[in-house]
């Protein structure tokens, strides 16, 4: 359709005569470029810079500028400059603005992707707001730094200069303006080899000239590690810059890049389905994948294997970080010329057998896919496969990462999947000694049992000893429940993020002992019971009180009242407090206190003859008995680790359970091993507190050493992770206090929990008496 000036006579009504007169010379070259949808964004953009205020230069600026803009980037840029003009306007002059808009079609040429100008934009608005001053002098140059230097390379020359000269106002302009020879220094340092956009119209002749059809390719910043070349919607994506490698040009480099990528997109006719595979099986699949491809562009155009055997020819200074990625290097090498053997007999072998039965198999990509299993199960043998990462930093600099070649299964969502949930997937029932006896089918059931049966009557083997001392069934080869997994985050200090549902934590039950231990604890320690007693009296609520001699209570207090009358009587000015209230006087206080079960507490301290771990039962069997005779919900759990995938979690007692025999049971039967992955613990302590509708919640770890687990070596790691746990839950009203027997935990347990917030026990035989009494201190 035909667009016309004359539609938009309404939104120009009211702008400068000099605005107009530019936009009526060279609107019909926007026209040219822009659709209607787009012409109505530019003049939308015009109008909200006329109402900007910031002068008729802004708005000349970026009419004039726009269309050439639009031209190399696309129209979807327009909102994105409009927006960042708004945000530079807010800091720094109307004629900045003017120069970004000027800046921006030399940008857009450049970069010549729309990506990539986003991120220059993103990097003016940075800049402004770190180092305004250098914007001008830096707009000013834009057109000799962007022809020597990258969109990442130009970021890390502004940051140098807004860190170096960020209050040294006159250097900081010198640099911006490449006047300081650091300026100059930075800008070489940076500067790449060959930039894409000076490769870009020879490679697109040298493609056509092949194949004799056009390819799309595309700049992408390459400023981190791992980046490789990729397709994606049957565009290559390429680095926006390359070095020589040696005596290798960066426009070979180029050109490899290009004919290998073209090759993918002209044989690769079908994809390779990822279903069932491992990351690892997919890398060397793909790797073979490369050598069909390839063999079928040398069959076209022999003149190719010169130029990739040049660049997987090349002998690099550094060793790569794994042995087996020169064997591949070797084998990539092999797989491409024929003439290259190798002293090792069983992969001589394997490349042979490629060079035979390729020229049948050229076709096939399940060619590929059957040889790259067959060269990972080779090295797989061997114990020799590296890790995903060393993989995809395998020195070919021209291969790209074969994302092309795969097909992976998408999820329907129109077609309805039965689920069952994990917990309905068993069964457990309570049945009669008549029904186990008669209808069992198996007395030993495995977890994966569909129906599991419980008696609460012991069966015994034999029936002609049915006495007590005969073993039953459950003692013999019974074992404890073990609950649904609960999956909690994680933090990394390094990234500063969640490492979401990173932990698993199971709650597991030890077996039980013998309760007559906890009695023997109570009986040992008597001659502290009696502070015990002295505990409980101080700290059990008074239930309902009279609070007298309030001035706004809820009923008169007829003794003060009279006491007020008479002082009237007299002449005397009368105390004005005669009412009171009754107040309920309750603590609304519910605890938890979580014992750490790690194998380290099984050893004995120093300076103690007993072990830690049954230094940590005397202790709680004693606090046990101070907060239920006070009257406070509690519960008492314990925790060990086995990696992240199993935190185990007990419970010992829970707030609805009263301190009798069979939570004296499981506490003497406690035992300790394994690891101490405190955060995750922590957490789902937290969980049960929460539930509890007391208003104060304590949670108090007991603990004989720092957070530490077997699939964690950064001791930070944990330690940062248990310091998130105590302040999400602070966040959620639970106060987390730690009491270690570990004497070098000064060195770690004041950032975990907080200033106030530990308690370090220095004699560790005082463990049983020192914790009643923090319990009392902390919750008086």
């Amino acid at each position: 359709m035909s667009i016309n000036l004359k539609d938009y006579e309404e939104q120009l009504q009211d702008v400068a005569p000099e605005v107009r007169d530019v936009l009526e010379s060279i609107f019909q070259e926007a026209a040219r470029v822009m659709s209607p949808a787009g012409l109505q964004k530019y003049l939308d953009g015009a109008k909200s810079l006329c109402n900007l205020g910031r002068g008729t230069d802004v708005v000349i600026s970026y009419l004039q500028n726009m269309p050439l803009v639009v031209k190399e980037c696309g129209e979807d840029i327009l909102d994105d400059s409009i927006t960042a003009a708004l945000k530079l306007s807010s800091m720094t002059s109307g004629e900045v603005v003017a120069l970004l808009f000027s800046s921006m079609p030399t940008a857009a040429r450049r970069l010549g992707d729309a990506e990539l100008l986003r991120g220059y934009l993103t990097l003016i608005h940075q800049t402004a707001s770190t180092a305004s001053r250098g914007l001008r002098p830096m707009l000013n140059h834009i057109d000799e730094l962007l022809s020597k230097l990258t969109l990442s390379g130009l970021r890390r020359w502004t940051q140098f200069g807004t860190q170096a000269y960020r209050r040294d106002y006159n250097n900081l302009i010198a640099y911006f303006g490449l006047e300081s020879q650091d300026s100059r220094a930075i800008l070489q340092k940076e500067r790449r080899g060959v930039l894409f956009i000076d490769t870009q119209r020879k490679l697109n002749f040298y493609l056509r000239a092949l194949w004799g059809r056009d390819f799309f390719l595309r700049p992408t910043g390459a400023d981190y590690t791992d980046f490789r070349p990729y397709i994606d919607n049957l565009i290559f994506h390429m680095p926006d810059a390359v070095d020589d490698i040696g005596d290798i040009k960066g426009l070979e480099l180029y050109r490899a890049t290009a004919a290998h990528m073209a090759s993918h997109l002209c044989y690769s006719t079908a994809a390779i389905s990822a279903e069932a595979l491992s990351p690892a099986q997919m890398f060397f699949i793909g790797f073979m994948e490369d050598a069909r491809i390839e063999y079928k562009a040398m069959n076209a155009f022999p003149g190719l294997r010169k130029l990739w055997r040049s660049l997987l020819d090349i002998n690099y200074e550094e060793e790569p970080e794994h042995p087996t990625m020169l064997a591949l290097e070797r084998i990539a090498l092999m797989l491409l010329d024929k003439n290259v053997s190798t002293d090792d007999q069983e992969l001589g072998e394997f490349i042979q057998r490629f060079h035979d039965e390729i020229e049948a198999e050229q076709d096939n990509n399940q060619y590929s896919w059957h040889m790259g299993v067959e060269l990972f199960n080779l090295f797989s043998a061997r114990k020799e496969v590296p890790s995903l990462r060393i993989l995809e930093r395998i020195r070919i600099p021209y291969r790209d990462d074969n994302r092309f070649v795969w097909e992976f299964s998408e999820i329907n969502w129109d077609q309805g999947v039965e689920y069952m949930a994990a917990s309905q997937r068993q069964v457990r029932r309570m049945v009669s000694v008549i029904e186990m006896a008669n209808e069992v089918d198996c007395e030993l059931a495995g977890d994966d049992a569909q129906e599991i049966w419980t008696c609460s009557t012991n069966m015994r083997p034999y029936e002609d000893d049915l006495t007590d001392e005969q073993i039953s069934f459950n003692d013999m080869w019974g074992k404890e429940p073990v609950s649904e997994p609960f999956h909690y985050q994680e933090w990394d200090y390094q990234i500063q993020l969640h490492r979401p549902d990173w932990a698993t934590v199971y709650e597991r039950r030890q077996p039980k002992g013998n309760p007559e231990d906890i009695e023997e604890i109570l009986t040992e320690h008597k001659p502290i019971a009696h502070r015990i007693r002295q505990i409980i009296d101080l700290l059990t609520p008074a239930g309902v009180q009279r609070v007298r001699n309030m001035e706004d209570g809820d009923e008169i207090d007829l003794n003060a009242a009279v006491d007020a009358m008479i002082s009237i009587r007299m002449g005397e000015q009368p105390n004005p407090r005669i009412t009171m209230r009754n107040v309920l006087k309750t603590r609304d206080l519910s605890v938890v206190i979580l014992m750490d079960l790690s194998e380290s507490t099984n050893e004995a301290m120093a300076g103690s003859e007993k072990t830690v771990l049954q230094l940590t039962r005397e202790a709680a069997t004693l606090v046990s008995t101070a907060i239920n005779g006070i009257g406070d919900p509690f519960a008492l759990h314990g925790f060990a680790s086995d990696g992240r995938h199993d935190v185990q979690y007990y419970r010992f007692k829970d707030f609805n359970q009263h301190f009798d025999d069979d939570v004296k049971s499981r506490l003497a039967g406690m035992q300790g091993g394994l690891s101490t992955r405190m955060g995750a613990a922590m957490r789902h302590a937290g969980q049960h507190l929460l539930k509890q509708p007391e208003r104060r919640k304590l949670l108090l770890i007991v603990t004989d050493g720092e957070p530490a687990d077997i699939d964690e070596r950064d001791p930070q790691h944990l330690r940062h992770d248990t310091k998130k746990a105590v302040e999400e839950l602070y966040s959620k009203g639970v106060l987390s206090y730690c009491l270690t027997l570990d004497p070098n935990a000064d060195n770690y347990v004041k950032r975990i929990f907080g200033a106030n917030n530990y308690t370090v026990i220095d004699n560790v035989d005082r463990l049983p008496e020192q914790l009643p009494v923090l319990f009392a201190s902390l919750t008086s």
